[in-house]
């Protein structure tokens, strides 16, 4: 058996959450945030058997997808002064951590 944690954007969480339902599996979501632009994400924990474990990442892979985003960014000039300019950064996807699962108890 297998635990995952699949930290997904909230702009995706809806379709993954959706799909994972009518795929069969059972999952829970946690609301969390990243640190890099501090947005707002999904983290979804799900137990599985061993050989679903790769029907789990296609079904994530699938509805989540990566973007690019404009964000504003801020550098010093040697004066003190802030110049600020925007960046192109990528953004979604998922991040996903499979662990192995040395106990498993529905009670």
């Amino acid at each position: 058996m297998k635990l995952i944690l699949a930290i997904v954007s909230n702009d995706d969480s809806g379709a993954v959450s959706s799909a994972l339902t009518r795929g069969g599996f059972s999952v829970t979501k946690l609301a969390t945030t990243g640190g890099f632009l501090m947005a707002g994400n999904t983290t979804f924990i799900s137990g599985v058997d061993d050989e679903k474990v790769d029907a789990v990442i296609a079904i994530i892979a699938k509805h989540s997808s990566r973007r690019t985003q404009i964000v504003p960014s801020t550098s010093t000039i040697d004066s003190g002064m802030y110049s600020s300019f925007p960046v192109e950064v990528t953004v979604g996807g998922s991040t996903i951590f499979v662990l192995n699962v040395d106990r498993y108890e529905k009670v």
